[in-house]
């Protein structure tokens, strides 16, 4: 993220969901988004808000033990990566990243960091963490 990158902002889970909901359908493929931050701070939430948000009507679950979802919308189809489990570089070509990468389509990575080299210069960077302040709130930084 750059110097420019603005202040987190502090928002609940109803205010998270209708800001990612917004944010997905203001997506255009081929996109990729960039989820980081703690375990537990609403990456999959997020997702899920994004993913309604592009029009995908399934119910999306997280990929943790897949590692790989894909869900169809109108306008393309979402991959949503879960790297939690990944241990090395090398696992990234296990589960066909940079074809993922390579589709127009809309791909939402959590624990994007574990693939840092490997996204694209325009990627999208969203990184939540909890608000010590209010643990009903999350901060959501947009990078």
């Amino acid at each position: 993220m750059s110097a420019r990158t603005p202040p987190p902002r502090a928002l609940s889970r109803e205010e998270l969901d209708a800001w990612g909901a917004d944010f997905g359908a203001s997506l255009r493929a081929p996109a990729v988004v960039a989820l980081t931050g703690e375990l537990g701070a609403g990456k999959t939430t997020l997702a899920q808000a994004i993913c309604r948000g592009y029009g995908v009507a399934e119910p999306v679950t997280s990929p943790t033990f897949t590692l790989v979802h894909e869900y169809a919308a109108p306008r393309s189809p979402v991959y949503h990566l879960d790297l939690y489990r990944l241990a090395s570089e090398p696992a990234l070509d296990s589960i066909g990243i940079d074809e993922i990468l390579a589709q127009p389509a809309v791909v939402l990575v959590e624990w994007a960091e574990r693939a840092r080299e490997r996204l694209p210069a325009g990627a999208r960077h969203l990184v939540l963490a909890h608000d010590a302040g209010d643990p009903s709130r999350r901060l959501l930084t947009v990078g």
